[in-house]
């Protein structure tokens, strides 16, 4: 099972680097964001009372390489668009999630976010 989660994020990757245009001036590809989290997917479909450390190690990454309002918006549309592909996700728990991990964010991840007002 974990060899075909990693296949599907790694296809995931692809297809966001190859047709997430607005991500082109971006320093940060989808992909980059797309691989800091993929030790989140487990956590995020069955979250338990401690973010495991791969995890937040991932999100502390991120969220250091993303210094730049481009690069924020950009890993904002790629985790938008990465939380639409995975059923199952618990999105109370994907919200959380930097907090969680002690990352200080001034937004809360979500599908609905609107990553051009709240990440500029």
């Amino acid at each position: 099972m974990a060899n075909t989660m990693f296949v599907k994020v790694i296809l995931l990757a692809m297809t966001c680097f190859v047709l997430s245009s607005p991500l082109a001036n971006a320093a940060l590809s989808c992909g980059q964001i797309q691989l800091s989290i993929t030790p989140c997917i487990g956590y995020l479909r069955s979250p338990t009372p401690t973010v495991p450390a791969p995890c937040c190690n991932g999100v502390r990454n991120l969220n250091n390489l993303a210094k730049t309002t481009p690069d924020r918006q950009g890993a904002c549309r790629c985790l938008k668009f990465t939380a639409t592909r995975f059923p199952g996700l618990n999105l109370p728990a994907l919200a959380a999630l930097p907090t969680n991990c002690g990352v200080n964010l001034p937004y809360k991840i979500s599908p609905s976010i609107d990553c051009n007002m709240s990440c500029a």
